[in-house]
């Protein structure tokens, strides 16, 4: 009698641990950035970083090396090989600022435009708008917390290419 006793009772459901929620937050952005480099692989021979970076391009019009880091959040060196790689490509030119002849002044070519009209916005855009869209006191802590993260796993010097991009 005791088996069923103790059979019908039920358990409290187990607290879900902060990792737990962390880890798979975690394993929903990298699947979602996996997907969506597949895609642009697949659909426009380019990788995912490649067609963010167009994507803002289009958005400023003209921008430096300088603005395109900020408004994609990476290192100026990392926006650059993936500049390289869309020059080689001619989806965008580089030329001289007539204002400052040592800046270089990067635009869409008419093909890298043409590219752009078939695609939907890229996973990093969506991420960067919804990060942007926490309150300042929200993102500061967050970035506090995932650099803390980082660093805690040992991974605070590992350079942050842009995703997926080849190591070089």
């Amino acid at each position: 009698m005791t088996a069923v006793a103790n059979h019908s009772r039920r358990e409290p459901a187990p607290t879900i641990e902060p990792v737990a929620v962390a880890m798979d937050a975690l394993r929903r952005i990298v699947r979602s950035l996996r997907v969506a480099e597949r895609h642009s692989e697949a659909t426009l021979g380019l990788t995912s970083a490649q067609l963010f970076v167009l994507r803002e391009i289009d958005k400023a019009g003209t921008l430096t090396v300088s603005d395109l880091a900020k408004r994609t959040a990476t290192a100026q060196s990392s926006v650059s090989e993936v500049l390289t790689r869309l020059e080689a490509r001619r989806l965008v030119t580089r030329t001289r600022s007539a204002a400052d002849r040592r800046r270089a002044e990067i635009t869409l070519s008419e093909a890298g435009r043409a590219l752009l009209i078939r695609e939907r916005e890229p996973i990093q855009e969506r991420l960067v708008g919804a990060f942007q869209a926490l309150s300042i006191d929200g993102q500061r802590a967050t970035a506090e917390l995932l650099t803390e993260w980082v660093d805690e796993a040992g991974m605070g010097d590992v350079p942050a290419s842009m995703f997926f991009e080849p190591l070089g």
